[in-house]
């Protein structure tokens, strides 16, 4: 695939991101664009590898190595590189029913798993997975395209994030009529509040596929708790089917002293209530802010960076970012091989930015909070932190233990919480009578998806556990499938 010669032609190279200092000052997505001959140049560097891993989506070692979706990488690469541009779109969409979301937001597993990546860098397949869909929309390409035959079939979607918005899209090309509740007051769940605009533009790129699937005749009932404001006797009465897409959001907590202090939130409250008032012109102004504060991030994660990002935005006073575990190497470890994920230092949009601005990395590794102290109107002032080192207990487990000597005392007016999810909410699950697993989470087999109640299914991070979007759109096309076999008795969707 590409240029035979290509990956000994051309270097790596990506798109400039805009500057630091530059991109702080404002909300837009920070990232720019390659001219077309760079990306075909990009495209060529594919190799005729014989076993491609890019798309193989196995996991190895707990970690995604390869396209979960199984995207078709080396033939859209391929296309690009002969200016194909509307084939590689096609090729695209048949495994990725939203790839300007994935091309801006997914970690690229397959960039870890590429071939030519064993000892050069590897195939930008990210960003050109992102071009082709922008091109796609500036060109007029992707358009709605509703049904042509409804089947009378009824189905119910609880979520509107990744797994759910892949499910609706696919039951609703099977021809099912597709309704799609979401408790939020806009559509998209984590794509829409979950990650800041300037990742993902909201307006430009989350709400044009809305509308497309709102033009395809999918229905979204926004500001629609089912439990609450919709019962679920109602729900069940009324759909042939009903797929669970909550997510995982319940947050994982840090219960030490003075964590009821006024000034410590957990990081989705603050991202959330920040975009919403972005995308309400900031007309109540009812946000949490970090403009003039310290600011302590508990968590090094993306959801952590998130938070970096925009606290940077605010214009914070200072910034640190707690991370439990050790500084990753810069290059692989003998006992992280290829294709596996590389888990190699970098520094994200977040800490550039912060850097940028005061002068260096915002993680402090190894690292954990010990208490929080309050200024005389319970408003927290202080994060006491302490090192730790990882040590097996009689079990054979590693567990951190504290370094005597290394406590710190932290300054801080907010807290955020970015240390991941627990699991889903449970009361809608218990009202439904849905079974659960040690974890807590929906009770359904993959790449099956039912549930101990005949006529629900579940996917996505309710089910799995926290993980990644392109997991989500993974998990959303299955459902999708498993649920048009039990509407249909078979099924044509991939």
């Amino acid at each position: 695939m590409g240029k035979p010669t290509g990956f000994i032609e051309y270097l790596r190279e990506l798109p400039l991101d805009r500057t630091a200092v530059e991109r702080i000052r404002d909300w837009n997505e920070f990232h720019l664009h390659l001219e077309e001959k760079k990306l075909r140049e990009q495209g060529a560097r594919c190799m005729d590898c014989g076993i491609p891993f890019c798309h193989s989506g196995t996991l190895i070692s707990g970690m995604a190595s390869g396209c979960p979706i199984n995207n078709l990488i080396p033939e859209w690469n391929d296309l690009v590189y002969r200016g194909l541009w509307k084939d590689a779109l096609d090729r695209l969409h048949k495994t990725n029913n939203f790839p300007e979301f994935t091309g801006r937001v997914c970690p690229a597993p397959c960039e870890g798993s590429c071939v030519l990546g064993i000892n050069k860098p590897p195939v930008t397949i990210k960003n050109i997975e992102c071009s082709i869909a922008d091109k796609g929309w500036d060109e007029g390409w992707i358009t709605a395209e509703p049904p042509k035959i409804r089947t009378g079939k009824k189905v119910a979607i609880i979520g509107s994030g990744p797994a759910g918005l892949c499910a609706a899209a696919q039951l609703n090309k099977a021809g099912h009529t597709v309704t799609v509740f979401e408790r939020a007051d806009r559509v998209g769940g984590l794509l829409m509040y979950g990650i800041p605009n300037m990742k993902l533009d909201k307006k430009a790129v989350v709400q044009r596929r809305i509308d497309q699937m709102t033009a395809e005749g999918i229905t979204f009932l926004t500001s629609t708790e089912v439990g609450k404001n919709y019962p679920a006797e109602k729900l069940l009465n009324e759909f042939d089917a009903v797929v669970l897409c909550t997510g995982a959001t319940k947050g994982r907590d840090l219960p030490i002293e003075g964590r009821d202090l006024k000034g410590i939130h957990f990081a989705m409250d603050f991202l959330k209530a920040n975009t919403k008032a972005l995308l309400d012109n900031h007309k109540n102004g009812d946000f949490i802010s970090a403009a003039g504060k310290d600011v302590i991030v508990i968590g090094g994660g993306d959801t952590g960076t998130d938070c970096v990002g925009t606290s940077m935005r605010h214009g914070c006073k200072s910034l640190v970012q707690l991370e439990i575990l050790p500084k990753p190497p810069m290059s692989r470890a003998k006992d992280n091989p290829w294709p596996e994920w590389p888990k190699v230092y970098k520094m994200d949009y977040g800490q550039e930015e912060a850097a940028a601005v005061f002068g260096n990395d915002p993680r402090v590794y190894l690292t954990t909070a010990k208490k929080f102290v309050s200024d005389e109107c319970g408003q927290v002032k202080e994060v006491h932190t302490v090192e730790i080192q990882w040590e097996k207990n009689d079990k054979g487990q590693f567990v951190p233990k504290e370094i005597a000597g290394t406590e710190k005392i932290r300054p801080a007016q907010l807290v955020l919480l970015a240390m991941g999810f627990l699991g889903p909410e449970q009361p809608l699950l218990e009202h439904l009578g849905v079974e659960r697993d040690p974890r807590s989470n929906v009770k359904a087999d993959f790449n099956k998806y039912s549930t101990n109640v005949p006529n629900i299914f579940a996917a996505g991070d309710c089910r799995r556990g926290q993980s990644l979007v392109v997991w989500a759109f993974n998990e959303g096309r299955g459902v999708a499938r498993e649920c048009d076999r039990f509407l249909m008795g078979a099924t044509d969707l991939p």
